[in-house]
């Protein structure tokens, strides 16, 4: 779905809360876009907690070239027209120089319009609709895969690993969970595999009894679901409460702890499969940063470190190539950057070049490990 709207007509849309302040005149000013509230802030926190540790290692070791980076923080709730409102705020009135977000892809999406608009340097560490690099805006980057590589793992898994002939497919009807979910079924579909169901559900419902009633009437292997935690919780449980034992699959919107209280517990989950990047915080380059979180009781799981190392590019290429976004974003298509995930270097679009998705599942603790 495309989306224009007017910067100027839109301040009166913003619904969310925006953190505002008077700042140096040598500052680096960064926004912060992304679920702060609502269903999905679990991920808004992840965002905030990676870039706020980023922005403090980075001003502790000088700044970018002796100026400080600031953060701004803007509330989106994973709505699209409050994202626009936001985008719109922290242009205008944050004066942002380049923002990390937004996290949903249908959030993403339009607020990157107003960013392109205004030559804002951006960077959205977890939104994966492969459309959202297809538009041909010079200064849009991701720091995560696309649903279409993700698909094709999960498809492979599902096919050669688990040995499916009966896939059902259900997605959330929003433009990061369908987009997964299609792009899924595409990959199947490249290797001969046919859905038995292809059906969507609402954002915000919690009772798909009569969803369940059906896929179990059909015997899948296994359940597909392209969404996030707040409905696969509640769709998990609800399958094994009626006796549907198929495998549930899912993908890189369910990788935090709260899947399992959202589904009650983890007698629900275990068992849940679901794909993800390379768990960054197994890699060396991130150490130093991971022990730093865990001192402080926060488990850096999901897109927090993505969000860390979203930070880390944007200083990256303003130490390389200044503050002229276009110049910025030309740096970074063209240099690979040390990140506490390891080297990212990117492509024409802002696509990573290289994509790490991989399998993990859930066990009866509560716990997701890699397969």
């Amino acid at each position: 779905m495309s989306f224009k709207f007017n910067r100027l007509s839109l301040s009166v849309l913003l619904a969310s809360s925006l953190s505002t302040a008077f700042y140096a005149q040598a500052d680096v000013v960064i926004g912060v876009g992304g679920p702060f509230t609502g269903p999905n802030a679990t991920y808004g926190a992840q965002y905030w907690k990676g870039a706020s540790q980023a922005a403090a290692d980075i001003n502790a070791a000088g700044g970018i070239k002796g100026e400080k980076i600031v953060l701004v923080q803007g509330d989106d709730a994973c709505e699209p027209k409050q994202a626009v409102a936001v985008a719109n705020r922290l242009v205008d009135q944050s004066k942002v120089s380049a923002v990390v977000g937004h996290f949903c892809s249908s959030s993403t999406m339009p607020a990157s319009e107003v960013y392109d608009e205004a030559g804002v340097l951006s960077i959205t560490p977890g939104s994966t609709n492969p459309q959202i690099t297809e538009r041909g805006m010079k200064t849009l980057f991701r720091m995560c895969g696309r649903d279409d590589q993700q698909g094709d793992v999960a498809a492979n898994y599902m096919l050669d690993v688990l040995k499916a002939k009966k896939i059902a497919v259900i997605h959330d009807k929003d433009t990061y969970g369908q987009g997964l979910a299609d792009a899924t079924k595409a990959a199947l579909e490249k290797r001969g595999t046919k859905e038995v169901l292809y059906e969507g559900l609402s954002r915000g419902e919690k009772d798909f009894n009569a969803l369940v009633t059906k896929i179990g009437s059909l015997k899948p292997d296994v359940v597909y679901f392209g969404g996030c935690h707040p409905e696969a919780g509640p769709l998990v449980r609800q399958m094994r409460e009626q006796g549907v034992q198929a495998k549930f699959f899912s993908g890189d919107c369910v990788v935090t702890e709260e899947l399992v209280t959202a589904a009650g517990g983890p007698q629900y989950t275990n068992g849940v499969l679901m794909t993800f990047g390379k768990d960054p915080r197994t890699l060396p380059s991130g150490k130093a940063v991971i022990d730093k979180f865990r001192a402080s009781g926060f488990e850096p799981e999901g897109y927090t470190l993505y969000a860390y190392a979203s930070i880390q590019a944007i200083a990256a290429a303003y130490n390389g190539a200044g503050k002229d976004n276009e110049k910025a974003s030309e740096w970074l298509k063209s240099h690979s950057v040390n990140t506490v995930m390891g080297p990212k270097s990117w492509d024409g679009k802002g696509d990573l070049k290289v994509s790490d998705y991989v399998v993990y599942q859930w066990d009866d603790k509560g716990k997701y490990h890699a397969l």
